[in-house]
């Protein structure tokens, strides 16, 4: 029986120690990579460096390049261009070279493909807050892969399978469709239940401010997101796996007598974008459940 020869070991280059570099140079460790360079332009990535990445040697991009077969680029869209043209000035011809950027594919990689580089996009699809859950969370996640060849599109999988992600590939044209999906899935989810908090505040203060006395024992603090935190969980999973038809509530009801006075509530309050969003988000619902003509007319923005 022949013995199946391990994948290939590679030495790892981050640019920089941000939070998604940080987390991805962390689970290419643990999947047997060694980290060997790092680029940590500011005091709190060289702290998180030395802390997460101990056997990364802290230099300069040109040091990162120079010792390492793949250079991680984990850095902000508005930075990549000027980033892969100094990572493309120092090159050597075979390395491989990937981006995280969600909304780019690997056309923006093209000077280094003109230096000989190899050339990946891996973009895990998931938030960072900046701790080792980070990199637990990677293991649990789906990443956009986008390459220029079937080699490139082999190590990319190979790589997201190791660190025990799920590689989706996503063509090139479709980069930027495929990280609006995601944007408007989870950044705008912020301000969804941002303002789902800021109503609920406002309606356990009411008029006399009694939230201290809005439960037996007293103290309200976190209470909106105590409240809200089972009810927007359990919804999240009912559409992921239920889609649409998940949706309960007045709109899927159809009525429009309910609908009509939250509108009428969250425009008391202080901050009108809250009702505007209700409206805009309440409208796309009712369009989805096929709601009655007359419930869309008392929400839709015209």
């Amino acid at each position: 029986m022949t013995t199946p020869h391990p994948a290939p070991r590679l030495t790892v280059g981050i640019c920089s120690t941000g939070r998604v570099g940080t987390a991805l140079g962390e689970a290419l460790a643990a999947a047997g990579h060694r980290v060997v360079a790092a680029h940590a332009p500011s005091p709190a990535s060289r702290e998180r460096a030395e802390r997460r990445l101990p056997t990364a040697r802290l230099g300069s991009l040109e040091d990162v390049v120079a010792a390492a077969e793949l250079v991680l680029l984990a850095v902000p869209d508005t930075e990549l261009p000027t980033v892969i043209d100094q990572v493309a000035a120092v090159l050597r011809p075979g390395q491989l070279v990937a981006h995280t950027a969600g909304a780019h594919g690997v056309a923006i990689l093209e000077p280094i493909v003109q230096r000989g580089g190899m050339v990946l996009a891996i973009h895990p699809a998931m938030t960072f807050v900046g701790g080792t859950e980070d990199t637990e969370r990677l293991s649990s996640s789906c990443f956009g892969i986008t390459t220029a060849d079937p080699f490139g599109d082999a190590v990319a999988a190979a790589l997201v399978l190791e660190i025990g992600g799920t590689p989706v590939r996503i063509d090139e044209a479709q980069r930027t469709l495929y990280h609006a999906a995601l944007a408007h899935g989870a950044n705008n989810l912020i301000a969804l239940i941002t303002d789902a908090v800021t109503a609920l505040q406002a309606a356990i203060d009411g008029p006399h401010h009694l939230a201290d006395h809005a439960t037996v024992d007293g103290g309200a603090v976190g209470l909106p997101e105590q409240i809200l935190g089972p009810l927007v969980r359990a919804s999240l999973e009912n559409v992921l796996a239920m889609g649409p038809s998940a949706l309960t509530g007045p709109v899927a009801r159809g009525d429009r007598a309910i609908v009509q006075r939250h509108r009428d509530a969250l425009e008391g309050l202080t901050d009108p974008g809250v009702a505007l969003g209700y409206r805009v988000l309440s409208a796309r619902a009712a369009r989805q459940a096929g709601a009655p003509a007359d419930v869309l007319d008392s929400i839709e923005v015209k």
